[in-house]
């Protein structure tokens, strides 16, 4: 359901503003610009879901760094360990009889994974492979000289980049955009006064790739490495222009534009690769970015904005958050850098700023159709991205996904879904080779190529939970929109999992509880008994957590579908049977299955709480011991240093959130907006990851509205610097939508929207209204 409000002027809409543009690189330099420069966390991120650009807005060398989802190299590779399965029991054997350091060492020698591997982050020239820029877009204009009156800003209302300033008496005006019903980059150049506008233009790459010109275009081809010496991945970059007056050459892999009125750009690209398999033979890619080139190319420029905009607003225009009245006068960096020396007093525009950013960014960077968002969103400006840009499976993707459902974008959601389908195939051989194990598998890292086996180091390589905690969210966007022909399609990704943990747990020797391993504690160590420090481990907490979470998910799926079968009773039976959350005696709750002391206190992750969140094993109301036992580990790790990752901090948010601790809640987004946000609003881990923006804008939504249990809860962690406010369009569990207002830190208003009918268990403070509700209706809820 979408907020029904009239269109507000665009001098309120929320913006990401500055008073000068990002420093760029040149034309003449384009081959040497530093790639990790710190000018890149001031440019301005545009995307389609399949394609992005950062905007720097230089005045006289425009740069717009660019990506394509694909742009991997790398491909598939064999990585299973043929050793691993016929030494899984004796590392099971020496972790019961306490042996750590023998079983870590077996680990490391059959266990991870055959071959490079991910090359330790250093994907790029490894099989494994690495997300990576498509190139870069230059625009030398003929001018030199001081200018004026700059603006540029990044309008969240309409996902369009603005540029303004005065130079030499004329009033230049600049948009950009990528629009997703084009599929293509889009740059309209104007100024106040005629044949103003002169400038040269190319395409270039830091490596790999030709630029030459035809007729009506530039055209930058290439193909990547496949990390074993060959060609990998193929791609193309084309770009066009129509101008009003003057004139328009392509000549010798440039674009030149002299003396025009206005200039609008049309950039599209495509690559060989499909999602569902890798096809490096067939050349239907060049024919896609040249339709799309055509298309584009034919309609008026406010054809192709207004098509864009409206796109844009269906999903955006979802959800309204407003905590203050006050005029956004303040430039973004400015605003940011008085809020990190102001001893981080609160700024409420800047919390509805980084919400709503978060949506923006999620819609720009995962659309139906293409690859889910990976480290980086879409947005890559180097060849060996970070971490190799892929997908961590040990937390980073799957918080990219957490605000999808309830911050009203769960069509966002579906390219995490098709992901899972990929790694299915693969996934089968890995849990066959490693585990002997039915069904299938994945482990802390991912690629587009399917990439299931362990890493290749044991320390955090044998993280084995991630494909009970990826399908999780097969549920979750289950349960927030009820849409049984969804759950039918994904059911065999669902069970597929199921089958996979249910083979590989074991009864614990002396517990005889269904316990698993070896694995880790994602990415954790302690000392254990005999004196070694190690991650192998029997029983992590978060393995257990995560266990019992799918098996939950798949028995809710099956009574959802009408299915009762000896399978679904043996799951039912096995998660009776799991190790459940301990308390240790320090009131703290156990991380691994034994009190051990950790060797970071404040370490960065905290699975160990995967069932507070974003799990639902652990409840403040239902199982309040457990909660109270969380909380007590979530102020020790605060105690020693722990969310002091821009992610890591964005998760404590919605931690404390699931606590009812709107103070604490608030003070650790603080946290993240005071160290670990970039001039762009980019969340910084360093560097730069995007789940920190998805996942701050998770936490606020937690701390308004919860639904993980049977019941609604209204405004469950409102901080008390939040004294009056709004929101609109959030979704719960059951397809509701719910509008909140309140004053002076009380509930005032609410209103519910029913998509599927039912009871809402609404629950605010000690109060619970069961509403009965119909298909289609609205409701003002009683206070």
């Amino acid at each position: 359901m979408s907020c029904n409000t009239q269109q507000e002027n665009k001098a309120s809409h929320l913006k990401l503003w500055y008073q000068q543009p990002a420093k760029s690189g040149t034309l003449s330099n384009a081959a040497i610009v530093k790639r990790n420069d710190l000018e890149w966390l001031k440019a301005l991120p545009i995307g389609n879901g399949s394609l992005g650009a950062m905007v720097y807005g230089d005045v006289n060398n425009e740069h717009i760094q660019l990506n394509e989802e694909t742009m991997w190299s790398g491909g598939p590779s064999d990585n299973d360990n043929l050793e691993a399965f016929s030494a899984l029991s004796d590392i099971r054997n020496l972790l019961f009889e306490g042996k750590y350091k023998e079983a870590t060492t077996l680990t490391k020698q059959t266990q991870i994974c055959k071959g490079a591997g991910t090359g330790l982050g250093k994907g790029a020239n490894v099989p494994f492979g690495c997300f990576q820029t498509l190139g870069d877009l230059w625009l030398d204009f003929d001018s030199t000289g001081s200018f004026e009156n700059y603006h540029r800003e990044l309008d969240l209302d309409e996902a369009v980049v603005r540029v303004s300033y005065s130079q030499n008496g004329v009033n230049y005006k600049r948009e950009y955009f990528v629009s997703y019903p084009d599929q293509a980059l889009v740059v309209k150049l104007t100024a106040n006064k005629p044949q103003s506008i002169s400038f040269k233009s190319t395409l270039t790459r830091p490596e790999l790739y030709q630029t030459k010109s035809t007729e009506n275009e530039l055209v930058m081809q290439g193909a990547l490495s496949n990390g074993s010496g060959g060609k990998g991945l193929e791609y193309i970059a084309r770009l066009s222009a129509k101008n009003k007056n003057g004139t328009l050459n392509f000549n010798n892999g440039f674009l030149e534009v002299k003396k025009a009125d206005e200039v609008v750009l049309y950039l599209t690209a495509s690559t060989n690769y499909k999602l569902s398999y890798p096809d490096f033979t067939g050349r239907l890619y060049e024919e896609i970015s040249a339709k799309n080139l055509e298309d584009v190319q034919q309609k008026a420029y406010e054809s192709v904005l207004v098509s864009h905009v409206n796109d844009y607003q269906k999903y955006y225009k979802r959800v309204q958050l407003k905590l203050t009245s006050s005029l956004d006068t303040i430039p973004t960096d400015l605003r940011l850098k008085t809020f990190k020396s102001n001893n981080k007093k609160s700024d409420l525009h800047l919390v509805e700023l980084l919400y709503q950013y978060g949506r923006y960014l999620l819609i720009s960077s995962s659309r139906p159709g293409t690859l889910p968002a990976n480290l980086q969103g879409i947005w890559a400006n180097e060849l060996q991205t970070p971490w190799n840009g892929d997908y961590h499976t040990d937390v980073n993707v799957q918080m990219n996904y957490w605000p999808s459902e309830v911050a009203n974008l769960g069509e966002m959601h579906l390219p995490l879904f098709s992901l899972m389908e990929m790694l299915q195939k693969p996934g089968a051989k890995t849990a066959k080779v490693h585990y002997n194990a039915n069904g299938w598998v994945v482990h802390p890292v991912t690629n587009v190529w399917g990439f299931t086996a362990p890493g290749e180091r044991s320390d955090w390589g044998m993280h084995v939970g991630a494909g009970a905690w990826l399908t999780t969210h097969i549920m979750e966007h289950y349960y927030f929109t009820l849409n049984e022909d969804f759950l039918k399609s994904k059911f065999p990704v669902l069970k597929g999992a199921t089958q996979f943990y249910l083979d590989w747990l074991i009864p614990d020797p002396k517990t005889k509880k269904l316990i698993s391993g070896p694995s880790v504690s994602p990415e954790n160590k302690f000392i254990a008994p005999d004196g070694s420090m190690s991650k192998i481990c029997m029983a992590p907490a978060h393995d257990q957590q995560v266990i019992w979470q799918l098996f939950q998910n798949y028995i809710d799926a099956c009574n959802a579908l009408g299915i009762q079968d000896d399978f679904l009773n043996e799951v039912q039976q096995a998660q009776q049977q799991l190790q459940g959350p301990q308390i240790g005696a320090d009131g703290r709750l156990l991380e691994w299955n034994e009190a051990f002391e950790e060797i970071e206190k404040g370490h960065r992750h905290i699975s160990h709480l995967y069932a507070l969140h974003p799990g639902f094993q652990i409840d403040l109301k239902e199982t309040p011991e457990l909660a109270n036992a969380a909380r007590n580990s979530l102020d020790y790790r605060i105690k020693h240093g722990g969310g002091h990752t821009g992610w890591s901090s964005a998760w404590l948010i919605n931690q404390y959130a699931r606590l009812g601790e709107g103070g604490l809640a608030e003070n650790s987004l603080k946290t993240l907006l005071s160290k670990k946000i970039s001039p762009n609003l980019f969340g910084q881990h360093p560097p730069f990851q995007i789940d920190a923006n998805f996942g701050a804008t998770a936490g606020i939504s937690e701390m308004l509205l919860q639904s993980h249990t049977n019941e609604i809860r209204l405004l469950p962690a409102l901080p008390v610097s939040w004294k009056s406010g709004e929101v609109k369009g959030l979704c719960t569990k059951g397809g509701f939508v719910v509008d909140l207002k309140w004053e002076a830190g009380e509930l005032i208003q609410a209103q519910v929207h029913s998509k599927k009918g039912g009871v809402a268990a609404l629950s605010y403070k000690d109060n619970v209204i069961n509403l009965e509700t119909k298909a289609g209706e609205t409701i003002q809820v009683p206070l």
